[in-house]
């Protein structure tokens, strides 16, 4: 098995419990000049593809194609919501300045279902959270 795993090019550290090789951990694609091209960890990513049960199979291809759309979508509601925050003359990112440019730029409409949800949630808990210390009673 040993000689296997060696003529192979795998190291013991790669085997598996089985003596065979153990899949490879997802690497983030690097351009010639040996940077990441992905600043998001792609394990992470395929871990949140698989956790979607209509997912079975997930490539790299199209784990490293959705961490790019996501940072790319974080970075321009990032620019978005700093905008907001300059117009308000603050440097520091507040929720209020999400919640601004979320209704300012019309690609960013189906958010605002999911912000007023969490919301909602955020004020039950609050809610469940001051019952249960019995202020309001």
């Amino acid at each position: 098995m040993a000689a296997a795993a060696a003529g192979s090019g795998i190291t013991r550290e790669e085997e598996g419990p089985g003596g065979e090789a153990a899949a490879p951990q997802p690497q983030a694609p690097t351009n010639t000049s040996g940077t990441r091209l992905s600043r998001l960890p792609l394990a992470r990513v395929k871990a949140l593809v698989k956790a979607d049960p209509d997912v079975t199979l997930a490539g790299q291809e199209a784990i490293f194609i959705l961490a790019r759309a996501a940072e790319l979508f974080v970075e321009t509601i990032a620019k978005d919501a700093y905008c907001c925050a300059q117009q308000g003359k603050r440097k520091t990112l507040q929720r209020r300045d999400l919640d601004n440019a979320i209704e300012a730029v019309d690609e960013f409409a189906f958010l605002e279902v999911i912000c007023k949800v969490i919301i909602l949630q955020q004020s039950d808990s609050l809610l469940a959270y001051i019952n249960l210390l019995g202020i309001l009673d």
